[in-house]
């Protein structure tokens, strides 16, 4: 097996100058070929135990995940992992399965592993031992999810403009008896959301009472199927139901059909959060997109300042509406089949940046021709051949 004297000898340079250029240091882009060109002829992979002894540094770093089973999430692992390589780090992923106890346990065992920075989507309010890791000074950034009193960078999406283009469309289309499903109470997220939201709905005179609120008691879909079941109950049941995640939305969606209702017809039915199955529901779901891909990239980048000792700020990312058929959207008679539009990076704002007040005089339309040619007085529905009760599901949501 080749050492370092070989490659120093293959490229005719010296082993100091072979362990600069390993190390990202080489000055020279003629010198660095030469060494790259012999690392790869003779195979040589570097000891990276010998290098973390040298440098205090193993080119780990570790990223825990609210719940992988939530597709929002398992997209954003796969953008870390893809951004964290291909700037020459290696990714440990733990899943807390939104346990802060499991989520603790997870970082005793990242930090023993001798990463050199975290990435944390936290469960719950966040936990003992995510906040003594950041006291004592370990590269720390918060993805998704801020946590109060915990003073790290936090890199997320901002969905105030994307909700207030949701009360402009709700208005538009009339839809005046909203409700929300949010995440458990004392989370951050699901506080944000709500707050947003009620805020958007003002100018329109709309109004979104407590009645019209349900927090799930868990982040599943049984907890999404048993407040839209409280809602479907009211004297006047709401005309519109934002889920604020995708799995609490399949919960909703089980229920709603239950009923033998239909969306849009009956009331109409919007996800925050964008899965690629969205837009194949037969109607197809109008729902919010977050910059998953783009979150996780910067996540990478603000912790890699933080490994280097720089300042680094927390970052807001726009996420957007994507408006198609679950809210009664008209359809222009033989519109034309077009394309998702794509995500496009998005520029950083700074966190608590000013949103621009909502127009009160000229509701936003659309007209909703994005997802399928199907006929929107069908069921909501993703799988037409199984009338199954979440609540006999066994899988966790994410908010």
């Amino acid at each position: 097996m080749a050492n370092i004297k070989d490659v120093a000898e293959r490229a005719g340079v010296s082993v100091a100058t072979v362990s600069r250029v390993l190390n990202g240091h080489s000055p020279v882009a003629a010198t660095r070929d030469r060494v790259l060109a012999a690392v790869a002829e003779l195979g040589y992979r570097p000891n990276s135990v010998a290098r973390a002894l040298r440098t205090a540094r193993t080119g780990a770093l570790g990223l825990l995940i609210g719940d992988l089973t939530n597709p929002f999430f398992t997209e954003l692992a796969d953008a870390v992992e893809d951004e964290a390589r291909s700037l020459g780090y290696s990714l440990v992923i733990g899943n807390a399965g939104e346990s802060p106890q499991q989520q603790d346990d997870h970082i005793r065992t990242l930090i023993d592993r001798r990463i050199d920075g975290l990435l944390v989507s936290s469960a719950g309010t966040g936990s003992p031992v995510l906040r003594e890791t950041a006291a004592a000074g370990t590269p720390l950034v918060l993805l998704d999810r801020a946590v109060d009193g915990l003073d790290v960078p936090c890199v997320r999406a901002d969905g105030r403009a994307a909700l207030a283009d949701l009360a402009a469309h709700f208005a538009a289309l009339g839809r005046r008896r909203p409700a929300i499903i949010v995440a458990p109470a004392g989370t951050r997220t699901g506080a944000d959301r709500l707050r947003f939201f009620r805020e958007a709905l003002r100018p329109y005179g709309i109004e979104l009472p407590d009645e019209r609120v349900g927090a799930t008691p868990d982040l599943q879909p049984t907890g999404g199927r048993r407040v839209m079941r409280g809602f479907l109950d009211l004297p006047e049941p709401p005309d519109a139901v934002l889920a604020t995640d995708n799995l609490m939305a399949l919960g909703a969606m089980d229920e709603i059909r239950a009923r033998g209702l239909r969306v849009p017809d009956d009331l109409a039915l919007v996800v925050y959060d964008d899965v690629p199955w969205f837009r194949h529901t037969d109607p197809p779901l109008t729902a919010i997109a977050q910059p998953t891909r783009e979150l996780g990239r910067a996540a990478v980048h603000t912790l890699l300042e933080r490994i280097e000792g720089r300042p680094a700020e927390s970052v807001l990312l726009p996420a957007r509406l994507v408006p198609r058929r679950s809210c009664g959207e008209p359809v222009p008679e033989h519109a034309p089949h077009t394309p998702e539009p794509a995500d496009e990076a998005r520029a950083p704002v700074r966190e608590h940046a000013p949103h621009a007040p909502v127009p009160t005089d000229a509701p936003r339309t659309t007209d909703g021709s994005n997802g399928s040619d199907t006929d929107t007085n069908t069921n909501t529905n993703t799988n037409s051949d199984t009338e199954s009760d979440t609540d006999t599901h066994n899988e966790r949501g994410s908010a």
